[in-house]
């Protein structure tokens, strides 16, 4: 028993050394470059402490950048999430589900130039409004799907029992439904979060790299600074937008672990 337990260790060891090998190599490896580049001068390397961060942050683009993509994340992850919660709510009471479920996850195989095409076809403003419009048309399908499997891991014995102790529709959703929706929930929170640091695409294709001062994102100040060749503003902002991302995404994760304990 001792050796098929060694054996079974050994061999998770194995497997997992082959992703941190990867996670270091790719991910934690850049990135410590990029924390110390962020001390530094781009050309001559000279070190200047936290100088670059100041810079950043009284930088008025930066500022700008920053405020944008908190408003576009306040209101376009809380719709989002309704949204998707209500359709997933309404679908899984009917019985072929499965075989549209398909047309769901549509919009996010379409190229993003494709998107941009049809967005422009409809609004001919571009502004924060449409890029709202945009992500929400682009992510509802897949928060559906994800949605669907929550509901549809709930055991059906926990709402019939409700229902038999004089529960109405509502009173199963908000107390029996909704409380076994707290593991989709932080998962979905979390890939909301991610895709929507990813619409700077839409907005860069709509309108350069100096659109609106509405739809002006973090990205678009990233592309600038990138083509001016500022890369140690790059790598300030880059550090201290990992770590906010950081220590907001940290909660749900910890979220979840307590759920599945």
């Amino acid at each position: 028993m001792g050796k098929r337990k060694h054996k079974e260790i050994s061999s998770f060891l194995g497997f997992l050394s082959i992703s941190l090998c990867g996670v270091g190599i790719f991910v934690l490896i850049p990135f410590s470059d990029v924390v110390g580049r962020s001390f530094m001068t781009v050309m001559s390397g000279k070190w200047v402490g936290f100088k670059n961060y100041k810079t950043v942050i009284n930088n008025e683009a930066f500022r700008l950048a920053v405020a944008n993509t908190v408003k576009f994340v306040g209101v376009a992850i809380p719709l989002l999430i309704v949204i998707g919660l209500s359709a997933a709510l309404v679908l899984s009471k009917l019985q072929n589900v499965q075989v549209i479920k398909s047309l769901y996850l549509f919009p996010m195989a379409m190229p993003t130039a494709t998107v941009v095409i049809v967005w422009r076809m409809f609004f001919y403003k571009q502004d924060f409004t449409s890029l709202v419009v945009s992500y929400l048309w682009k992510n509802t399908g897949y928060i559906i799907v994800l949605w669907l499997a929550g509901l549809w891991s709930i055991p059906g014995e926990l709402t019939e029992a409700a229902r038999v102790d004089g529960a109405n529709g509502l009173q199963c959703f908000l107390f029996v439904k909704l409380p076994c929706l707290k593991g989709s929930l932080g998962t979905i929170v979390i890939i909301s979060f991610l895709n929507a640091m990813k619409i700077y695409r839409e907005a860069y294709l709509v309108a350069g790299a100096y659109p609106g001062q509405d739809i002006y994102l973090l990205q678009h100040v990233f592309n600038n600074w990138y083509v001016n060749l500022e890369f140690d503003k790059m790598a300030a902002a880059t550090v201290l937008v990992a770590g906010v991302l950081f220590f907001i995404i940290l909660p749900f994760l910890s979220w979840q672990k307590t759920e599945k304990v």
